[in-house]
């Protein structure tokens, strides 16, 4: 790592990894883990989980492994951990030959609970659950001790040989380690070991019917894989006295587990339960639906890797929780879509015009640019005929002083082609304006407006005859709340408008967009080709943000 780095890039993890490296620690070595467990679909609080053990590695030079934490095989399927496989990469890393689970080190971790149990540091407890749990104490009042708690080695050693060989049904006992039951720490009151489950596991099988608890494999699988600093969510800062207490009693190597704050984002829900609920229930279509905070959702509505790895640079490594602006991860979103999207003309309430003065049947091919903000995105051929489509809201009959678009007598630029003047308009039986009647000044081609003109409104367009109908679906914040996942009844907080679907009018060269394929279509916003319904000819598009960046405001003015 840089050592001339600014010191506001060097964060609280950062400094402890350049610290421990001075020292000598760990021979010089930087090796951090992502250890999702494969009951869900990763959101957009994985990937800063992600962004960090991956990012850290590279640049200290080390190494990362992926880990799957599967150790609960009632929840978990292969179909989840190809998924978070896919969506690591299309985050932008890799983790070479270095993908582990938990798995892998079930007769190791079942070999390690022997010793402990042979140094009279674990035992097995044949009291029921709730007895369990109603002896456990509470944070300011001591546990009590189980009957058990002080068996025999010799027949501690036999009843997890039992166990292990499924001579007990669920819930009859669990290994415990043997620790404090008047511990400050409610994690170190004995804490459950392993339990019964006689359920097929997507990787052993039936080979084991007893598994491990998280608290017990980490630990574990950290030093076994040489993991140097094991980086954890705020929540695990009560359990690091538990995950060191296992790792001295075994003498194994220790790696550090350093906690951060996770990643929450104003109006995002990251509860993989209630996420599974709105899926179940069928508010939402998918785990990829676009509205969903998933990585496959956002994906599917046109975020871009870079534009999240951006953001979670932005919101930076913390010691304590905080929820940032929804604003601030459009922001990103919007700096990088800018910068490698391409441009198209779209119009999504489409009001006719026909220029009355344009020879009959003539169509102008003019140039436009892909991206202005990337001169190498080169120009494109589109169609300008003497029938246009226009956005309603660019046209009022009764105009105010302050609205410069289009309306009776007044003229604008029309985007990469000519000033157009509306002369009348056409109504239906029931008043509405239905088209405009306008004339064109064959002078202005590509010109921008001289003073004297007044026109100060340049709008878009696409021309009727070469129009590609496509559906175009116009999402917003599937919640009206800041924090969702707070609320009591938090499905009555779904916004009811969070998709509208529209029938637009879009140029040609949209035709056979490619799916995921990401544009601007000019003024409205950034749009994305959805990836499911889309198909050649009849184009879906997803709106992934729109073009104007509160963000920006807000840094301005503060």
């Amino acid at each position: 790592m840089d050592s001339n780095e600014p010191a506001r890039a060097r964060d609280f993890i950062r400094q402890r990894i350049a610290a421990d490296l001075a020292a000598g620690k760990n021979d010089g070595r930087v090796h951090t883990r992502f250890p999702p467990e494969p009951n869900g679909y990763l959101h957009i609080g994985h990937a800063k989980a992600i962004c960090l053990n991956f990012g850290i590695a590279q640049e200290f030079g080390g190494v990362c492994n992926l880990r799957f934490d599967d150790t609960n095989p009632e929840t978990e399927s292969e179909e989840y951990v190809e998924a978070i496989k896919e969506d690591v990469r299309w985050l932008g890393f890799d983790w070479g030959d270095r993908l582990f689970y938990a798995s892998d080190w079930f007769d190791r971790l079942y070999a390690d609970a022997v010793k402990l149990v042979e140094k009279g540091l674990a035992y097995v407890d044949q009291q029921t659950p709730e007895q369990i749990a109603a002896t456990r104490g509470t944070p300011t009042e001591p546990g009590t001790d189980s009957p058990y708690r002080d068996r025999p080695i010799e027949e501690n050693l036999r009843l997890l040989d039992e166990m292990r060989r499924g001579m007990f049904e669920e819930g009859a006992c669990v290994l415990r380690a043997k620790i404090d039951m008047k511990h400050p720490n409610v994690h170190m009151r004995d804490p459950v070991m392993y339990r019964i489950k006689k359920t097929a596991h997507h990787r052993t099988g039936t080979k084991w019917c007893i598994y491990p608890m998280y608290d017990w494999a980490h630990g574990q699988n950290d030093s076994y894989e040489g993991i140097t600093h094991s980086l954890c969510t705020l929540e695990f800062e009560v359990h690091r006295p538990l995950y060191d207490w296992f790792l001295d009693q075994l003498g194994i190597h220790h790696p550090q587990q350093i906690e951060f704050a996770r990643l929450e984002v104003a109006t995002l829900l990251t509860s993989k339960r209630k996420l599974k609920e709105l899926v179940d229930r069928g508010i939402v279509t998918g785990w990829d639906d676009p509205r969903m905070p998933t990585l496959r959702g956002l994906r599917r509505r046109g975020y871009s890797p870079a534009a999240l790895r951006a953001f979670c640079e932005a919101v930076g490594v913390a010691k304590f929780n905080a929820r940032h602006e929804m604003q601030l991860l459009e922001h990103c979103l919007r700096e990088d879509l800018n910068k490698t999207s391409l441009r198209a003309l779209a119009v999504l309430d489409p009001l006719a015009v026909v220029i009355e003065n344009w020879p009959e049947g003539q169509v102008e091919w003019l140039d436009a640019a892909n991206n202005p903000e990337d001169p190498g995105a080169g120009t494109r051929k589109v169609p300008f005929s003497g029938r246009l489509w226009i956005e309603r809201d660019d046209f009022l009959e009764d105009a105010p002083k302050k609205f410069y678009r289009l309306s009776p007598g007044r003229e604008v630029r029309l985007r990469f082609a000519y000033f157009l003047k509306c002369e009348s308009v056409v109504k239906d039986a029931q008043g509405r304006v239905v088209e405009l009647r306008c004339t064109y000044d064959p002078a202005s081609k590509g010109m921008s407006p001289p003073p004297e003109r007044g026109i100060k409104a340049t709008i878009h367009w696409v021309s009727a005859a070469h129009a590609i109908d496509a559906e175009v679906r116009l999402y917003d914040r599937l919640f009206t709340v800041d924090d969702p996942g707070s609320e009591e009844d938090w499905l009555a907080k779904i916004n009811p408008d969070s998709l509208k679907v529209v029938r637009a009018k879009v140029e040609p060269s949209l035709a056979d967009a490619p799916p995921g394929a990401r544009y601007q279509f000019e003024r409205i916003g950034y749009f994305c080709v959805d990836t499911v319904d889309s198909k050649p000819g009849a184009p879906v598009f997803n709106r992934t943000v729109g073009l104007r960046d509160e963000w920006a405001k807000v840094k301005k003015s503060g």
